[in-house]
């Protein structure tokens, strides 16, 4: 027998209506913002009552909406999480901006967006390769590219399923990672230290908006500890980080 996530048996009919309210959703993305009930109804062959009874569930939990006129429906906020942003790959001219950074140091040098809440590697350093970016977006606790965005979108915190531990480095106390989080808000840029790899230290700085401010990228640079460390070395990097992280800015937004 199958169960729901709350342990209570499956009725026969509970599958069926799963089903059917999946195909209302697609219906709404084949035809587009605007189609109404009625056109929903006879395109899938389902009662009247039925396809408003979904309709109205699907509203509720917002993954529909009804248009201002009230005549119709569109995709709503919670929609768009089921499906992965497509990312474009960054202009010729920003790719170029970070390939200088990479020919003036011996480290690996990344480049990420940031959309949807989430983190996507969109010029990592193809000699330096970093981690894996399912690991860097699930687990944005343990990277100082996921910290710029745990910074600047708190909320995104809520979405983390685990704040799992990659080494005795790694932070999985959350008052102790929300206060790193102020930190970084403060000092403009974020570190991690053997969090994720015990061999490798990293430094992130913001990636903004002219206009806006927004965080639209993160620039990271990756090397050994005892070297990104030291204190000057440290302060020397960041400098350099951001007078890149300056340069891609109007690129990238």
């Amino acid at each position: 027998m199958s169960y729901d996530s709350g342990g209570h048996p499956l009725s026969g009919r509970q599958p069926k209506a799963l089903r059917n309210a999946l195909a209302v959703l697609e219906a709404v993305v084949a035809a587009g913002p605007g189609v109404t009930a009625k056109e929903i109804s006879g395109a899938l062959g389902l009662p009247p009552a039925t396809t408003y009874r979904l309709l109205n569930l699907l509203v509720a939990e917002e993954y529909l909406v009804r248009l201002p006129d009230l005549r119709g429906f569109a995709l709503g906020r919670r929609a768009a999480r089921l499906s992965v942003p497509q990312v474009p790959r960054p202009p010729t001219a920003a790719r170029a901006v970070v390939a200088e950074l990479r020919g003036r140091l011996r480290w690996g040098v990344h480049l990420a967006a940031y959309t949807a809440g989430r983190l996507f590697m969109v010029d990592p350093d193809p000699d330096h390769p970093p981690t894996d970016e399912a690991v860097l977006s699930r687990y944005p606790h343990a990277s100082s590219l996921g910290k710029l965005l745990l910074a600047d979108r708190p909320e995104a915190l809520t979405t983390t399923t685990e704040l799992r531990r990659f080494t005795p480095a790694t932070i999985t106390e959350p008052a102790a990672l929300q206060r790193q989080l102020t930190t970084i808000t403060t000092l403009g840029f974020a570190t991690q230290h053997g969090e994720l790899h015990p061999s490798r230290a990293c430094l992130a700085v913001p990636v903004q908006s002219p206009d806006t401010g927004t965080l639209v990228a993160g620039l990271s640079l990756c090397g050994p500890p005892e070297r990104i460390e030291d204190p000057g070395t440290e302060q020397e990097l960041v400098k350099l980080l951001r007078e890149h992280a300056e340069r891609l800015a109007p690129l990238l937004s």
